[in-house]
């Protein structure tokens, strides 16, 4: 095992100790992730759930009870997640693609790098997006990269002093941990919780699970 592995299977177990198992990501089908990985986009996920149970509510939440929306009553169910009008746009494109793949098992039973370039031709989908609904509805071993894995490793000295390139980053976990959907998908998250909790911009140091790792804490070598 190289030295990069071994300290990034230690992060991720520090990180499991002090959290536990994060249950990522809460969706009852894989439509319902592909739909909250885009509505998550700049905003909480609390607001995420909201407009998700709104879409519920409204039994509108499968391809066709999106498809038969009007613009106007899709951006109204989604407004608590922001930017509801371009977010509407985008839901609409995807539920085309969803249809025109002959519904959602036909679209995610492509092989992984068909569907990621599909999944990316969808206006407003970007890596992070794709590889959420790679990850967390086809359970493709693919690890999501956002910025609080960014923030995370930066200051574990595990990244340059360069801004890191999603792909750069996604290599480091890929080519040094198994190819784990379930590792990949609690690893992300458990980073997220980390982030929030104390890695946050303005880091809170005390108590971090990972302060004898870090560099930037003080306390790391």
């Amino acid at each position: 095992m190289s030295q990069i592995a071994g300290l990034l299977l230690e992060i991720y177990r520090r990180l499991l100790r002090a959290y536990g198992p994060q249950g990522w990501w809460p969706a009852d089908t894989p439509f319902e992730v592909m739909v909250g990985a885009l509505l998550t986009q700049a905003t909480a996920w609390r607001n995420v759930e909201r407009a998700i149970a709104r879409l519920k509510e409204a039994g509108a939440l499968s391809p066709k009870g999106i498809a038969a929306l009007s613009q106007r009553r899709l951006e109204e169910l989604i407004r608590p997640s922001g930017f509801f009008r371009q977010k509407a746009r985008r839901l609409k494109a995807l539920v085309e693609l969803v249809l025109n793949q002959g519904g959602v098992e036909g679209l995610l039973s492509l092989p992984p790098e068909e569907l990621r370039e599909t999944l990316l031709s969808v206006p407003g989908i970007g890596p992070e997006t794709a590889d959420s609904i790679l990850l967390y509805a086809a359970g493709h071993p693919v690890f999501v990269v956002d910025a609080y894995t960014i923030r995370i490793l930066t200051r574990l000295g595990l990244l340059g002093g360069e801004p890191a390139r999603y792909e750069e980053v996604q290599e480091l976990f890929e080519k040094n941990l198994p190819p784990d959907p379930q590792l990949y998908a609690e690893y992300h998250a458990l980073l997220v919780r980390h982030a929030k909790d104390h890695c946050r911009a303005r880091p809170r140091c005390g108590g971090c699970p990972l302060g004898e790792l870090c560099p930037a804490s003080g306390r790391g070598g």
